[in-house]
């Protein structure tokens, strides 16, 4: 065995250890559709992406110019990957044989947080990943880079998420019922929760390095789809020119990207991503609805007044303000 095999070999047995401690130690919590969620540095997180955390610190390298999307589960990633990846390829595609009208949008972006993100990460220049981690469990190689950060109204998180996880649940776990999820989120305990200290997280960083990491609500988005979108070319350094602006550019771009567009596209129809060994996603999976305000179809009165009341008590004094009081 070579020198540089030794010294891998090395490096992934400390990796395990140090993973095994930590499962071993850590507090731990009910899962959504794994049996638990570990609370890793203030973040509750399924193992495996603990692991993954774990590797970005030791083995992932970053380069200047690599771009990240980093939202919280259920916010908005998949349209905010379309966007990003055809404002940044622009010039590589036309509309009538767009990459995305051939392949899922998470395909543009190799994630960081259950796979080796390198392997196919080298087709887009700049190179895109995404991530659900917090912002104070990433690497300095990363928060050194460009991110883009979007959040969205925590209820329609929770709805989102409960019925996208109970989809994708380990054989020995049964059915979570609202209720309980509920209840789960409320306390902070779902994957990468609690959602008011992820998205503080960004917040706070956004506020003191604005010129690294771009802050980005799914409803602002939704309603002035064509202005983020030019906030978002200028963010990554790609703002569209006068002659892109006559063109029409920026609403073909938003056009290809909407959500009735994608979801009706056959690629997002069938097939599937294969983000791990374990871990396999149905493209239809990433389109439920995208609605705002689809959490009034599922969530009570006091349902909603609970956690509009959570939210506002944790984000106090921040200046941040999620969701709606209607």
């Amino acid at each position: 065995m070579s020198t540089q095999s030794l010294l891998q070999s090395k490096e992934d047995e400390d990796l395990n250890n140090k993973h095994k401690h930590l499962i071993a130690t850590i507090p731990r919590g009910n899962g959504w559709n794994i049996q638990h969620l570990y609370n890793y540095n203030g973040f509750w997180l399924a193992p495996v992406i603990i692991k993954s955390n774990l590797f970005l610190h030791t083995s992932f390298k970053s380069k200047p110019t690599d771009i990240y999307l980093a939202s919280f589960m259920k916010s908005g990633t998949t349209w905010l990957k379309a966007l990003m990846f055809s404002i940044i390829n622009r010039d590589r595609y036309t509309f009538s044989d767009h990459y995305l009208l051939h392949h899922n949008p998470q395909s543009a972006f190799p994630f960081l947080d259950i796979c080796d993100p390198v392997t196919n990460s080298e087709f887009s220049r700049p190179r895109l990943f995404s991530t659900h981690f917090p912002h104070t469990l990433l690497p300095p190689c990363i928060t050194s880079c460009k991110l883009v950060y979007v959040c969205r109204d925590p209820k329609d998180v929770l709805v989102s998420k409960w019925h996208f996880l109970n989809k994708h649940r380990s054989e020995n776990v049964p059915p979570l019922s609202l209720h309980e999820a509920f209840e789960l989120f409320c306390e902070g305990v779902s994957h990468y929760g609690p959602v008011w200290e992820h998205v503080l997280s960004y917040w706070k960083a956004s506020l003191e390095s604005p010129e690294k990491i771009l802050f980005l609500k799914y409803e602002e988005m939704m309603k002035q789809p064509a202005v983020e979108v030019r906030k978002l070319a200028a963010f990554m350094v790609k703002p569209f020119t006068d002659e892109e602006e006559e063109e029409g550019l920026v609403e073909k771009i938003v056009k290809l990207c909407s959500f009735e567009n994608l979801r009706n596209l056959e690629v997002n129809k069938k097939g599937a991503e294969q983000f791990s060994t374990v871990v396999k996603v149905e493209n239809h999976e990433f389109f439920r609805k995208g609605e705002i305000g689809d959490w009034k179809n599922y969530l009570s009165v006091e349902m909603k007044e609970r956690i509009d009341g959570i939210m506002n008590d944790k984000l106090n004094g921040s200046g941040l303000v999620l969701g709606s009081s209607s």
